[in-house]
């Protein structure tokens, strides 16, 4: 995934702010030196001077002077160093320090980005996908299938709900794996408490853990952001600024669809999402409580349409696992 020139800007800034704070407490620590040992700061203007005039004698090629100017920098050197221990300093303690010694935080070892920038855009997208903290409840290695019954069969299937769970967790693994590979969407449809949320969260972890961008919203907020955007409400963004985010981000998800008021602007607005990003082909996950008939209704037939022709459709069964949670003394 490449960032945008936003995402890349802000991780940037983020780096010259370092950088800044690095260079704000050197130069304290010298001060604090200095007023703490007076002989430091002549000591220090006398190498400053000495490398000065070593560096102009250099351009001139009078190599006998520059040896010699050269042990006069090591001899201030080593009594430079002397004072610091006599006063309980660190070695170190006048040099630069990083947050990340290894790119010396300017975010690259050569031309090739550090671990600590990539880790910079992992924190960037979990910031910008509004996931933060649930991601580190819901993810796959915390899915279980326990909730999930052996008695209770779906009619057209013949699926159990567990064995339904796992073909959703196992569609879910794969659209992951396969994510860079083909252009895939995911409905996930089934009553309330089913996990079709949990699963979202599993998708969006791994995904943004590998740097792609993924923005979550439940539809009631996703709407309210497009009518704030469209009326032109305070605090909000502009309609392209909205629209580019929207449209062009790696994984769009769309959680609880029918929770929210539909009218004729919201069904113009999804048909619009679902329509712009299949031309971009971006991929949007969906989940719904809503069943394929109440769900045609509710919304346009030609949204339903895109989405049944383009869309892998997952349906949960079962029994809330809120409830059961709840049940058991469990958070839920």
């Amino acid at each position: 995934m490449g960032l945008t020139n936003s995402q890349y800007n802000t991780i940037m800034r983020d780096y010259q702010r370092q950088q800044a704070k690095n260079q704000q407490a050197l130069a304290d620590r010298r001060e604090e030196v200095y007023a703490r040992i007076p002989e430091f700061s002549r000591i220090d203007a006398e190498i400053a001077a000495a490398s000065t005039a070593c560096a102009r004698r250099l351009l001139l090629e009078e190599g006998a002077s520059v040896d010699e100017l050269r042990r006069t920098i090591r001899a201030l050197s080593g009594r430079r160093e002397a004072l610091l221990a006599q006063a309980g300093y660190p070695a170190d303690y006048l040099q630069m320090t990083y947050r990340c010694p290894n790119c010396q935080d300017t975010g690259y070892i050569g031309s090739r980005k550090c671990h600590c920038f990539r880790q910079a855009i992992i924190d960037l997208l979990y910031m910008q996908s509004n996931l933060r903290e649930l991601l580190t409840q819901e993810n796959f290695a915390s899915f279980s299938l326990a909730y999930y019954s052996d008695q209770t069969v779906d009619p057209v299937t013949k699926l159990t709900a567990r064995e339904t769970a796992m073909r959703a967790l196992t569609e879910c693994r794969r659209f992951v794996a396969d994510f860079d590979h083909s252009f895939e969407n995911l409905f996930l449809y089934g009553d309330t408490g089913l996990g079709k949320t949990f699963l979202s969260h599993c998708i969006a972890k791994e995904l943004i853990e590998s740097t792609h961008s993924v923005i979550y919203f439940s539809a009631f907020r996703l709407f309210e952001q497009f009518a704030d955007s469209a009326f032109g409400r305070a605090g909000s963004a502009s309609p392209t600024e909205l629209e580019q985010h929207i449209f062009d981000c790696d994984l769009l998800i769309i959680d609880d669809l029918g929770t929210e008021l539909v009218n004729s602007f919201v069904s113009s607005q999804l048909f619009l999402v679902l329509n712009e990003r299949l031309l971009r082909q971006k991929s949007t996950l969906i989940s719904t409580n809503l069943s394929l008939r109440t769900f045609a209704d509710t919304y346009s037939e030609r949204s339903f349409s895109r989405i049944s022709s383009n869309y892998l459709m997952l349906r949960l069964i079962g029994d809330d696992i809120r409830l059961q949670k709840k049940l058991a003394g469990k958070k839920a």
